[in-house]
């Protein structure tokens, strides 16, 4: 492809709403240009990365043993009636009548959809299993927007879904995506994690997700220095810590005025006791009542733990108003004692000896605290996993990380096939319900994601696996030899199967090389009259760091040159 016959605009700034890296890039190297708010256009060479990404995961998914299909994005607001997500999904979902008035939706998710598909195929045990998988636009109405590809209103994604006899096949059937997906990320040149996943508004009993390591990354993971062991900040677990406060039965409860001092800081430095022996005790609105939620003073709640401890899907933080009507205080006053209402403690509070809570007065506190002598509560892993905090499977230390979430598998279960009556009969002719997994992949997203990982001041720094173009050829200067040389190469590497973007613009070099750094190309070759005169070009790899640094390749070796370093980061192929 020749720069002159393409669309292959450039930016020197990006616009000012654009704030994450991969944001910023893209739009700068002209891949993609904003429509509206979380609504991206691709361009050309958006368009040649984006079939890469798909293409990548197409054949790790054929592989697998799914069938594709395309299933519509326009869908009637039945099927969500007949699961009860019509209610749930919430503003999230894009919702339209037609010219008769009826109800609508723009797909954000197919389950029911592929479940409707499966409950008028499937009959027998001998259908099952089945996987099937499409690659398509979805649609959510996501409330902010943000980071370009990484969070869109409009996305492309890959859904698979996968339908069982039993809950055991249904685990294979996991086990076979998850090596799937993990084949697809690792030709993508992605460092990731899979990491355990809550399984959200999706349902199912259990899920992971696949988060790629980058500092900018929105979620929050915790991961083993040792083992395998890593998950979403919140599902993390962590080992049990020891026990905290003087051994044996402490005095009796004392109340102790601390005046304008509702913080466990200070708190602590006014009574000179270590933050971990206080039970840090806050009021949320659960479900319609008021819940106190205790964790140690130096740990922090996780309200999603805390609202899957009370088998509800969300829970909020009490208004002072609410705080006061619980517990007759100020906010930072509350305590579990006399609390009148549920307590949930987390399992390392419940473990703190002689402790000092609020009083449910204000300014006051009490000290002397035993759990189970002077209040009872649930006890259940509320706390917000640290740096620090020790494996729960082998012991070692556990870091965080910031990751971006690149996939997701679920075991469904029968949450769809029950609601929606996907039944089979078994071998003895009594009918069963069909097990289901499901397993997506943002495509679009992936886009971003890899940039956010691989870019430098420069520019993007494109895996060969992933690049518009594996080389770019900068010709410098209009002279028959450069022309010669160029259309030598050019030609040379289309027919051995290498995508070649050429730069015959009439631009100053500085230009060129500016460009070239910011689109990303994995290998660069320099032709110019100085450099044919003693027959050679120059190569610069994208991953190169110093811009001086080029090798000199002779003309008549550069072809092969090339074709074996694409190959070689390839893998073979080309």
């Amino acid at each position: 492809m020749r720069y002159r016959n393409s669309l292959l605009p450039t930016l020197k700034e990006a616009p000012a709403d654009a704030t994450s890296v991969s944001h910023v890039l893209l739009l700068r190297a002209g891949f993609i240009r904003r429509m509206g708010a979380g609504i991206y256009g691709f361009l050309p060479l958006g368009v040649r990365v984006l079939n890469k990404v798909a293409s990548i995961i197409r054949e790790e998914m054929n592989r697998a043993g799914s069938e594709e299909v395309l299933l519509p994005a326009l869908l009637p607001a039945e099927y969500f009636q007949e699961s009860g997500r019509w209610d749930t999904f919430g503003d999230t979902l894009f919702r339209l009548k037609d010219r008769k008035r009826g109800d609508y939706h723009l797909g954000p998710t197919h389950e029911e959809i592929i479940t409707d598909v499966i409950r008028r195929e499937v009959k027998s045990y001998r259908d099952l299993p089945r996987s099937l998988y499409q690659i398509q636009t979805k649609f959510r109405d996501e409330p902010r927007p943000r980071g370009g590809l990484l969070r869109c209103r409009e996305f492309i994604m890959k859904d698979a879904y996968s339908f069982h006899v039993s809950e055991d096949d249904a685990k294979q059937g996991y086990e076979t995506m998850r090596l799937a997906y993990r084949r697809s990320f690792d030709r993508m040149g992605l460092d990731y994690r899979m990491v355990k996943a809550d399984s959200g508004a999706m349902g199912g009993s259990g899920s992971a997700e696949f988060q790629v390591l980058v500092q900018s990354g929105e979620d929050l993971l915790v991961a083993c220095k040792s083992c395998e062991y890593a998950a979403n900040l919140e599902v993390a677990e962590s080992a049990p810590l020891a026990p905290v406060g003087p051994d044996g039965e402490p005095p009796p409860v004392e109340r102790v005025h601390t005046p304008k001092v509702g913080s466990i800081a200070d708190v602590s430095r006014f009574l000179k006791l270590p933050e971990e022996r206080f039970l840090k005790s806050l009021v949320y609105l659960a479900g319609g009542e008021l819940v106190l939620a205790v964790v140690r003073g130096d740990h922090e709640v996780h309200e999603v733990k805390l609202a899957r401890a009370l088998g509800l899907s969300e829970v909020h933080l009490a208004s002072a108003a609410d705080v006061a009507k619980a517990t007759g205080a100020a906010v930072g006053f509350a305590g579990p004692v006399g609390f009148k209402g549920r307590v949930v403690i987390d399992r390392d509070a419940a473990n703190v000896r002689d402790a000092v809570t609020g009083a449910n007065e204000s300014d006051h506190h009490l000290t002397h605290v035993s759990v189970g002598r002077d209040f009872n509560a649930e006890v259940a892993q509320i706390r917000q996993v640290l740096a620090g905090d020790r494996c729960p499977s082998c012991g070692a230390e556990l870091d965080c990380y910031r990751g971006i979430e690149a996939g997701h598998i679920f075991l469904l279960g029968t949450r769809y096939t029950s609601a929606m009556g996907g039944k089979y009969l078994d071998e003895t002719g009594k009918e069963q319900t069909i097990v289901m997994g499901c397993y997506g992949i943002g495509v679009s997203r992936l886009v971003a994601t890899v940039i956010e990982q691989h870019h430098d001041q420069n520019g993007i720094r494109w895996p060969m696996s992933l690049a518009p173009f594996q080389v770019q050829v900068v010709a410098l200067g209009e002279s028959p030899e450069v022309k010669a040389a160029v259309a030598q190469i050019e030609g040379g590497l289309e027919q051995a199967g290498i995508e070649v973007l050429v730069d015959d613009r009439e631009e100053r070099p500085g230009v060129k090389f500016k460009d070239a750094d910011l689109v990303g190309v994995p290998l660069r070759v320099t032709v110019g009259e100085k450099g044919l005169k003693t027959g050679h070009v120059e190569l610069k790899p994208r991953s190169e760091p110093d811009p001086k640094k080029v090798e000199l390749v002779p003309l008549d070796a550069i072809v092969e040159t090339l074709v074996l370093r694409v190959r070689r980061e390839l893998g073979g192929k080309a």
